[in-house]
C-alpha cells in the first residue's frame, strides 16, 4: 500500500503534466494501440500464471515447476511477437504503426519477467515487486516528464514502456536474481501448465476484452481525439484502483491460494477484502463525482472540460471495479477459473450492445454508461456464483457504505446551493470534501464500528 501510494502520487503528477503539454489526439493513439497490444498479450501468458500458483502435485517442485514455465512462456510470447509486429507493418502505418512496435516489444520483454514475479507471489512475499514498481514509476515519470518539457510528444509516453522493460530485466534477471532463467520441458507438467491454462486463458481473455473493447470501439468509431478524452477520464477514474486494490489483490491471490481447502477461512478472506475495498472504493468514487467539474478546470485545464460527463459517469465504474480482480483471484485460487467465463460472456455481449446503442448516440458518455451497465451486471453474477465455494452477504457487504455514499454526495450538494460557496473553483471543491469526509466517515462509524476496529487490527498485522 505504500508503494501504491507513491505510484499514485507521482504517476499523477505525471498523467497531469503530460495532459497539460501534449495534444489530445497522442494520448488516443497510444491508448488505442496500447489496447491491442493489451487484447492480444492474453494469448501467450495462457493463464499460466494461475496454473503456477494453483497448488497441484505438478507443481510442487518449484524449481522444475518455475523452469517449465519460463520455456512455455519464451515459446508463446516470441511467435506473439513475430506476429503482431508483421500485422503492425502491414496494416498500420504513421504513428499508430510505431506506437505498436514499440509497445509489442516492451511488452513481450516484460512479459519474459513474470517466471520470478510468480515465484515471489506463490511465497507471498512482495518487497521486490514493491520496489520494483516504485522505481518504475519514479524513473519513466522523469524521463517523460523531461522528454514533454523539451518538445517530445508520442515519444514522451512510449518512453514508459522503455523504461518498464529495461528495469524488469535489471530487478530480476540480473540485480540478486530472484531466479536463474533455464529451459527444460517434462511432459506431465506441460500438459498440466496447457490444461489449466485453456481452462483459465478464456476467462482471462474475456476480461482483458472488457477493459480493452470500449477503447478498440472509441478509437475505431469515435477516432483519435475522442478517444483521448476517454482515455484520460478512464485513467483518473481508476486512480483509487492502483492506490488500494492493487496492492490487496497482489496478496490476496496468494492467500486465497493457502486458504482454498478451508471454506470458513477462506470466506472470511474473501469478506474482508471485499468489505475494505468496497468502503475505500465507495468513498473514493464520491469525492471523485463531486469534485469532477473543479478537478478538470483547475487540474488538467479547459481543453480538457469534453470529457466533464464521462468523468462523472465513471462513478459506477469506481465503485466496484477494484471487485472483479478479487473474485478473479478466488476463482483462480479453487482452482476454478472457468466459472469466470459464463459471467463475462455475458458481460462482453451487454458491453458490445451497450456500445452500440450508448456510444453512437452520446458518444463518449455513453461509452462509459456501457462500461457501468457491463460491470455491474457481471459483478452480480460472480457474487452469485460464488455462493457454491465460499458463505457471504452480499446486502451486508454493500448496505452501510452504500448509506453513508448517498448522505455523503446530498449533503454536500445541497451546501453547494448556497450563494456563498459557488464562484471559485478552489473554494466550491474544498466546501465538498469538508462536508462529504466526516458525513461519510461519520455514517460507517456509527454503524459499523466493530466491523472497522476489526479491519484495522487485520491492517496493522
Amino acid at each position: 500500500m505504500v508503494t501504491s501510494f507513491v505510484q499514485v502520487v507521482v504517476g499523477f503528477a505525471r498523467s497531469v503534466l503530460l495532459a497539460r503539454w501534449l495534444p489530445v489526439e497522442t494520448f488516443g493513439v497510444y491508448r488505442w494501440a496500447g489496447s491491442i497490444v493489451a487484447l492480444t498479450a492474453v494469448l501467450p501468458i495462457f493463464g499460466m500464471g494461475g496454473a503456477f500458483l494453483h497448488r497441484a502435485p505438478e507443481t510442487e517442485d518449484e524449481e522444475q515447476t518455475a523452469a517449465v514455465h519460463f520455456t512455455l512462456q519464451l515459446v508463446f510470447t516470441l511467435t506473439w511477437v513475430a506476429i503482431l509486429s508483421i500485422a503492425a507493418l502491414l496494416l498500420t502505418d504513421g504513428q499508430t504503426r510505431i506506437t505498436l512496435l514499440v509497445i509489442t516489444v516492451t511488452t513481450g520483454g516484460s512479459q519474459l519477467t513474470q517466471t520470478p514475479r510468480l515465484i515471489l507471489a506463490r511465497r507471498v512475499v512482495h518487497r521486490r515487486m514493491a520496489m520494483v514498481n516504485t522505481l518504475n514509476i519514479l524513473l519513466s515519470a522523469l524521463i517523460a516528464i523531461g522528454l514533454a518539457w523539451r518538445g517530445a510528444t508520442l515519444w514522451a509516453l512510449l518512453s514508459t514502456d522503455l523504461v518498464t522493460l529495461v528495469i524488469n530485466i535489471v530487478a530480476f534477471y540480473i540485480w540478486r536474481p530472484v531466479w536463474r532463467p533455464r529451459l527444460l520441458w517434462l511432459p506431465n507438467v506441460i500438459r498440466y501448465f496447457l490444461r489449466f491454462g485453456s481452462r483459465n486463458v478464456v476467462a482471462i481473455v474475456l476480461l482483458r476484452a472488457l477493459d480493452r473493447v470500449d477503447d478498440l470501439w472509441t478509437g475505431i468509431y469515435l477516432g483519435d481525439t475522442s478517444m483521448g478524452y476517454y482515455s484520460r477520464a478512464y485513467a483518473f477514474a481508476t486512480y483509487p484502483r492502483k492506490l488500494l486494490a492493487v496492492p490487496v489483490n497482489m496478496v490476496a491471490g496468494g492467500t486465497y491460494a493457502e486458504l482454498s481447502q478451508d471454506r470458513h477461512k477462506l470466506s472470511q478472506a474473501f469478506f474482508r477484502v471485499n468489505a475494505f475495498l468496497i468502503r475505500s472504493g465507495f468513498l473514493f468514487a464520491g469525492l471523485l463525482s463531486l469534485v469532477a467539474p473543479e478537478f478538470i478546470s483547475i487540474v488538467l485545464g479547459e481543453k480538457w472540460m469534453p470529457m466533464l460527463n464521462t468523468f462523472s459517469l465513471m462513478l459506477v465504474f469506481t465503485l466496484f471495479d477494484p471487485l472483479k480482480t478479487t473474485i478473479g483471484n478466488l476463482y483462480l485460487a479453487i482452482g476454478r477459473p472457468e466459472q469466470m467465463v459464463k459471467a463475462r460472456l455475458v458481460q462482453l455481449a451487454v458491453l458490445v450492445i451497450s456500445l452500440f446503442l450508448l456510444g453512437s448516440h452520446f458518444g463518449i458518455a455513453g461509452v462509459a454508461l456501457a462500461v457501468d451497465v457491463m460491470l455491474v451486471v457481471g459483478i452480480g453474477l460472480l457474487l452469485w456464483q460464488a455462493r457454491a465455494w465460499i458463505d457471504f452477504s452480499a446486502f451486508k457487504l454493500l448496505k452501510i457504505p452504500a448509506v453513508a455514499l448517498l448522505c455523503g454526495l446530498a449533503l454536500a450538494r445541497l451546501a453547494i446551493t448556497f450563494p456563498c460557496v459557488l464562484g471559485s473553483d478552489w473554494y466550491t471543491a474544498i466546501v465538498k470534501i469538508v462536508i462529504f469526509i466526516p458525513v461519510y466517515s461519520g455514517v460507517l462509524l456509527l454503524f459499523e464500528r466493530d466491523n472497522l476496529t476489526a479491519l484495522r487490527t487485520l491492517l496493522k498485522r
